[in-house]
């Protein structure tokens, strides 16, 4: 797709729409980070890029009064993600660090949420961030899931099987790292292509109806 195009967007997309589209897979590389020292020279990694896209997972709850901490917190870059394994080693400073640097750009969807639930493994300010969310509202389109949103913007279809997996497993399968770090660079997908589309105002809303969903 071309960015001098007029791009239409749905102002909601449809959910039933979303099984029948060709599936977006991050195909990056992927790393597992499980100790502090190991955190360490992620972070400095990452630290490099001008867009981080981040999201959380947590181990699903099936019992009435039953929840956990957050699990694993994926950051990613455009060719490189890190799964930062919480369960395992808690929620370093240079972690807090970086969440909290405004001059580092982090964008997410539902990002209050995510904050929300990693103040309670550590205390920080987030700053520095794009919730996704309130970005595409801004411009008029009213999706607020990951998936619904990329489905929008991109045709595409985030798989969503992994998500309620046990994310405090002893090892993390190959759909679980692949399904994180997904999630986290789809965000930076997202930001980038909306933001080419506020500035240039080169987009068209439309209600779907039965023949734009076909």
């Amino acid at each position: 797709m071309h960015t001098d195009e007029c791009q239409t967007l749905f102002i909601n997309t449809d959910k039933k729409i979303i099984p029948s589209l060709p599936r977006m897979l991050f195909e990056g590389r992927i790393v597992t980070v499980c100790g502090e020292a190991e955190a360490k020279r992620a972070v400095e990694v990452l630290r490099q890029s001008p867009l981080i896209g981040i999201d959380t997972e947590t181990r699903p709850s099936f019992q009435r009064g039953q929840s956990y901490t957050v699990a694993l917190l994926q950051a990613s870059t455009e060719e490189l993600c890190f799964l930062f394994r919480l369960n395992l080693m808690g929620l370093p400073g240079c972690l807090t660090d970086l969440l909290a640097d405004p001059r580092q750009l982090k964008v997410g969807l539902s990002l209050g949420d995510d904050f929300r639930a990693l103040r309670r493994r550590a205390d920080f300010n987030p700053a520095g961030y794009v919730d996704l969310q309130h970005y595409a509202a801004e411009m008029g389109i009213a999706d607020m899931s990951l998936q619904k949103l990329y489905a929008n913007v991109f045709g595409q279809r985030i798989s969503k099987t992994a998500q309620l997996s046990n994310w405090e497993a002893q090892q993390l399968t190959e759909a679980q790292q692949r399904y994180a770090a997904t999630d986290a660079y789809a965000c930076i997908q997202l930001y980038k292509r909306l933001k080419t589309l506020r500035e240039s105002g080169n987009y068209t809303l439309v209600q779907q109806t039965a023949a734009t969903a076909s």
